[in-house]
């Protein structure tokens, strides 16, 4: 009876994977480190780590609404700018954009890889 329900949870965490992979395409379109460069200068550059991730490094010109505080901070964006945003890995920003898109921000982009994979100019604090 328990390997039932062991199976059944883990069948469930990975439908929940699988619904989130696809949710996150839907929601923010990625880019390579190059596309990304070649548009990041014509819109908005967020930053959605927290400030002490941001401060350790960050893409030049970029500014840092966390996920976090995003709700709180939705006005500092505009809807009628495309969004570029990373994270450290990738992962985080698919939350963002779920956010962003409910308050009716669409044209949403995201880093391939994250903070991580980047190889350009960077800031420290």
């Amino acid at each position: 009876m328990e390997w039932i329900i062991a199976i059944a949870i883990l069948v469930a965490f990975i439908v929940y994977i699988v619904i989130s992979r696809f949710m996150q395409k839907k929601n923010v379109k990625t880019l390579t480190e190059e596309e990304f460069r070649a548009g990041y200068r014509k819109a908005q550059l967020i930053d959605v780590r927290e400030p002490n991730e941001f401060d350790n490094g960050h893409i030049l010109g970029a500014r840092n609404i966390p996920v976090s505080q995003l709700k709180m901070r939705i006005k500092e964006i505009r809807k009628d700018q495309p969004v570029y945003m990373y994270d450290y890995n990738g992962i985080i920003v698919a939350r963002a954009a779920s956010i962003l898109r409910k308050h009716g921000i669409k044209d949403l982009y995201q880093l391939k890889g994250g903070f991580k994979k980047w190889g350009g100019k960077v800031k420290k604090k």
